[in-house]
């Protein structure tokens, strides 16, 4: 897909969803930190549920290390996968304690660095917290992306570098939430609604399928 292309593609996604932002709620970057860990794999609407009562108690990273794996996994349980996750963000508020003074950096390659912190996690944390370019792949944009061809490729880094290479790095972080909204409202897992969708005329999936 070349560069017009592309362009026109988050163009019209642009139109579409003019009001997307984020479904996690939260009030800084270090709950947007912890709910983006507990959002893998888990809708944002069951992340809000849990964090609206977790954070009443545990809003700080010192707070959290008051709590044992098993303790925090309980509290998380219902966001599936409860056990990884709790280790993972002890491990991420142990390190903001010992490295960053319990604050949540402001760098990419700084979040990048946090025990428990994937690629994905702090590329949102960075471009929604801390207002910086980033794309993060969830499943929703990986699908999207490469069904329509804004990328063509078989995993999450090869397709943010596709990303980053074909769309402006000024709208990197709206993209990122505009391929969400597509891939949840229209382009959906299993059975896409092609036939209302903006893009249809731009889309190579329709294209192969017509």
């Amino acid at each position: 897909m070349n560069d017009k292309k592309s362009a026109e593609i988050i163009r019209k996604l642009a139109l579409e969803y003019p009001d997307a932002k984020p479904a996690l709620q939260f009030e800084n970057n270090f709950q947007l930190l912890i709910a983006v860990m507990l959002s893998a794999q888990c809708t944002d609407e069951r992340v809000n549920k849990v964090t609206s009562e977790l954070f009443k108690t545990y809003d700080t990273p010192e707070k959290f290390l008051t709590l044992s794996v098993d303790e925090l996994g309980q509290k998380i349980y219902s966001c599936g996968l409860y056990r990884s996750k709790a280790e993972h963000i002890l491990s991420t508020c142990r390190d903001l304690v010992d490295k960053y003074d319990g604050q949540v950096p402001q760098t990419l390659e700084e979040l990048r660095t946090l025990a428990g912190v994937g690629r994905k996690t702090a590329n949102v944390v960075y471009s929604v917290g801390c207002g910086g370019d980033a794309i993060a792949v969830d499943t929703h944009v990986f699908r999207v992306s490469n069904r329509i061809g804004l990328a063509k490729a078989n995993n999450v880094l090869a397709t943010e570098e596709q990303l980053m290479k074909r769309i402006k790095k000024s709208e990197w972080s709206k993209a990122h939430h505009y391929l969400i909204y597509h891939g949840r409202r229209v382009c959906k897992a299993q059975k896409p609604a092609c036939a209302t969708c903006a893009l249809c005329e731009l889309c190579e999936y329709k294209e192969k399928n017509l």
